[in-house]
Order: C-alpha cells, then sequence, then structure tokens
C-alpha cells in the first residue's frame, strides 16, 4: 500500500478534506472559465450560446483519469483540462482560457479555496468557544491556584483561566474575521498583469478590461480585487493567511499544554473514553493524548507560516515556478492541519473533567502563603515598613507553611503592629479578586457580539459543532 498523508488518514476532518480535493479545485476551474468565458460575451466578444450551455453543463463531472492522460503528454496541468472540458463541451472549446494565463485558473481557484477554508476554521473557533464558555460560566468562581513560573502564585477560579483560553481564541476569530473580509481576489490581469490580451480582444477598450475583471470577480463573490498583480497575485497574501493559521495553532498549544500541566497536577483532565488505553505496557496510565496531539500539530502549522513568507519573498519579478511545488504542500496541509487542531480543541474542551476536591485541597495547602499578602498590606496600613515586613514574610516562609501565620503573628515587627490572620480569613473565595465578575464580563459582554460575527461569516453547521 501507498504512503498516505496522516493529515487525511487520521487527523484532518472530512469538510476540509473535500475542500482542498482535485474533484472540488477543478470545478472551481471550471466555474472561472464559465465566468471568463460569460463575461466576455455581455461585453461584446461573439462566442455562441451553445459553448456557455455546454460549460455549464459540465461543471462538476471532470474524469480526472482523462485529464491525467492529457497530463502525462501535454506536461501541463492546466492545458490537460483545457483539452479535456473542449472533449465533454466542444462547443465551447475555441472559447475556453480566451486571454488567460494558467495562474487565472490556478490562483484565482487557491484564493476561494483559502477563503472557504477560513470560514470553516472560524466556524470550528466558534465551537471551541462554545465548549469553553459553558466551564468557564460553570467554574465562574470555584478558586484555584494561579501559578507564576509554574510556582504557586494567588488565587484565581477555574472559570477565569478558561476565559484566559477563550480570549486567545477569540483574537483569532477577529484575525481570520478580517481576513475573510478583506482577501483580495486576483481577477483577470493576463499573463504578466497587464492585461494586454484582453486589450486585444476588446479592440483598445480599456473600460471593457476593466470591467470584464470587475463581473468576474464578482461572479465569484469577491468584493475586493488586487488592482495590481505580476503573474500570480503577490504570495505575500499567501504570508497573511498561514500567520492567521499560525496563530490559531499558538492558541490551540497553549491551551493544550496548560492542560497537560494541570492534569500532572490530577486538577483538569482531558476526556477519557470507557475502554481507551492510556499505555501499552502501564494499564493504569491516563495519558493527556489529545492535548498532545493538539502540541504537536501546532508545532507543525507554526513551522509553516514562515514557509510561506520565504516563498513571498524568492519571487523574482513577474513570477517564478518555484513557489509552485511548495504551495501544493503547505497551503492544503497547514488548512487541514488546523483544522484537525480545533476539531481536537473543542473535543477536549466540551469534555473537560475538573476535579473539584483535588483543587481545593491545594489550594487549602497554600492558603497559609497567600494569606500572607494581605497581611503585608495591613502591617502597612498599620505603620510598618513594607520592605521590613516583606523580609520577615519571607524568611518565614521558608521555614515552611505550617503554623506559618502564627509564627507571623509572633514576630516582634508584626506584633509590635498588632496584625495578625485569624482563621475566618482563610476563606479562599475572598482571594479571587474580580476573577467571577472578568468571567461574567467576558461571557456577557465581549463573546455574544463575537458569536454573532461568526455565525455571519461562517457556516452554521460548523459553528455549532460540539463533539465529545
Amino acid at each position: 500500500m501507498s504512503w498516505v498523508s496522516p493529515l487525511s488518514a487520521r487527523y484532518a476532518s472530512p469538510a476540509m478534506q473535500s475542500l482542498w480535493g482535485e474533484r472540488r479545485r477543478i470545478g472551481l476551474w471550471r466555474r472561472l472559465w464559465l465566468a471568463l468565458m460569460q463575461g466576455q460575451k455581455d461585453l461584446g466578444l461573439v462566442i455562441p450560446d451553445a459553448a456557455l450551455a455546454q460549460l455549464r453543463a459540465h461543471l462538476d463531472d471532470a474524469d480526472l483519469e482523462k485529464a491525467a492522460e492529457y497530463e502525462r503528454r501535454l506536461r501541463h496541468d492546466v492545458m490537460a483540462h483545457i483539452h479535456h472540458l473542449g472533449d465533454q463541451a466542444p462547443a465551447a472549446r475555441p472559447f475556453i482560457h480566451l486571454g488567460a494565463t494558467s495562474a487565472y485558473v490556478t490562483d484565482n481557484a487557491d484564493l476561494i479555496l483559502m477563503r472557504e477554508a477560513m470560514q470553516l476554521l472560524l466556524g470550528r473557533v466558534g465551537a471551541v468557544l462554545v465548549a469553553l464558555g459553558k466551564g468557564a460560566r460553570r467554574y465562574r468562581a470555584l478558586p484555584c491556584l494561579a501559578y507564576t513560573h509554574f510556582q504557586a502564585a494567588q488565587l484565581t477560579t477555574v472559570g477565569k483561566r478558561m476565559t484566559l483560553w477563550m480570549q486567545d481564541f477569540a483574537l483569532d476569530a477577529e484575525e481570520l474575521l478580517n481576513r475573510i473580509a478583506t482577501l483580495r481576489f486576483r481577477g483577470v490581469k493576463g499573463t504578466t498583469g497587464t492585461q494586454a490580451s484582453f486589450l486585444d480582444l476588446f479592440e483598445g477598450d480599456h473600460a471593457k478590461v476593466a470591467e470584464l475583471d470587475t463581473r468576474v470577480s464578482r461572479a465569484m463573490r469577491f468584493d475586493h480585487v488586487l488592482p495590481i498583480t505580476g503573474q500570480t497575485y503577490t504570495r505575500k497574501l499567501d504570508g497573511q493567511v498561514l500567520a492567521v493559521l499560525s496563530g490559531i495553532a499558538q492558541s490551540a498549544a497553549k491551551f493544550a499544554t496548560d492542560l497537560r500541566l494541570l492534569q500532572h497536577e490530577g486538577e483538569l483532565l482531558e476526556p477519557f473514553e470507557s475502554e481507551q488505553v492510556g499505555s501499552s505496557a502501564m494499564p493504569y496510565k491516563r495519558n493527556p493524548m489529545r492535548a498532545e496531539r493538539m502540541t504537536s500539530l501546532a508545532r507543525f502549522v507554526i513551522e509553516l507560516e514562515g514557509n510561506a513568507w520565504h516563498t513571498a519573498a524568492a519571487q523574482w519579478l513577474e513570477r517564478t515556478l518555484d513557489d509552485s511545488a511548495n504551495r501544493r504542500l503547505v497551503i492544503p496541509e497547514a488548512f487541514l492541519a488546523t483544522d484537525a487542531i480545533l476539531v481536537l480543541a473543542t473535543n477536549v474542551a466540551a469534555g473537560l473533567e475538573v476535579r473539584d476536591e483535588t483543587i481545593a485541597a491545594h489550594v487549602a495547602r497554600a492558603m497559609p502563603f497567600l494569606a500572607t499578602e494581605r497581611l503585608l498590606m495591613r502591617g502597612v496600613k498599620a505603620g510598618g515598613d513594607r520592605q521590613q515586613l516583606h523580609e520577615v514574610i519571607r524568611t518565614q516562609s521558608l521555614e515552611g507553611a505550617e503554623h506559618l501565620l502564627e509564627r507571623l503573628a509572633r514576630t516582634p515587627e508584626f506584633k509590635r503592629l498588632g496584625v495578625h490572620a485569624t482563621a475566618d480569613e482563610l476563606d479562599p473565595a475572598a482571594y479571587v479578586g474580580r476573577a467571577p465578575q472578568q468571567v461574567d464580563d467576558f461571557l456577557d459582554r465581549v463573546l455574544p457580539d463575537l458569536m454573532r460575527s461568526i455565525q455571519a461569516a461562517a457556516p452554521a453547521a460548523a459553528a455549532a459543532e460540539v463533539e465529545v
């Protein structure tokens, strides 16, 4: 059996795989040829109605094997499909690809595919936000240790931590919305971008050439068209799009890495199926394999961003072909891997297991240390020297948490000030600051507007997809 990409065999969704499949791509090429021919006819070129009718009847029935036979002979993929389409639509044969260069179909189709793929990813980000939002609401006020340098610091809440992950994904959604709304079409520009062939077709009528560019772009549902191109659209667009995907991967990797740390602490656990095996050697293990896979795929996507920028920088003058093989790999795989990451992220977020008792035990163990900051504030208010009191707390803390507050109260510095902590001051809920209110503000004020924008720009099915 031949090698099969893990992205298609194991990771990416059927929807994203279908979008980047060869049949979908060739269907777009044919629609682009139809839009070009229709625009040329509408602007005065003599093209028979039968040519358009026959082309329209064969938008989705390309025989990929027959096209491959042509390509083996011609050594040119676009010309192979032109010949094959001409066989299927003989009346259209003389007019297919008239005045165009290969980049007319390849580049414009890539832009359409990237836009549709970003819409699919936008829906998936929305699904992650929905899943995490449910957990954030439920655990908005549950105190837990906050860590800096992975050392216990102050208290936060489980819900507040979830909103930190959510905010990263929300920023990614905003970037996707911007790229989808502003993505520019290559349009109808000719061999080196001068539109000379179309100017010849329309006998020097510049207005008709410009109108053809506009009509074709609108037919493919693009509001923005690049005013200037060489033979290809600037590869900076690829870099900009892959930068958004890299950002999504970063957000997912942060979420996954945090979860891996918290699963080690026994506080939060990713979903675990009833018959799932954690280790072939150690049956008792429950490994965070979904989070680890997210991290692994994210590393791949993050590195692909730089590849796109290198390709943009390496293009000579109006074009070279050293981008072709590279883009065939990089662009689809970046989308397939990002899709896989977000499906995983939704699955994990929707099935998170929160261990309340473990979290509470960790909080209780750290509470004497956490209470010392409040003791420091009270000591300064009573007239003490902040730096001196800080040193007292530091030295006493090094001896451990047991009886720490009592030991501090007996030190000359705190005893002189009459400052001490009582048992009723060790309620963890009193140490989480505005964390619950911050969760509420994010979920009630920030998220709804963003979700409305996502639902308007992305397929509803993708936005609602939450797999557990």
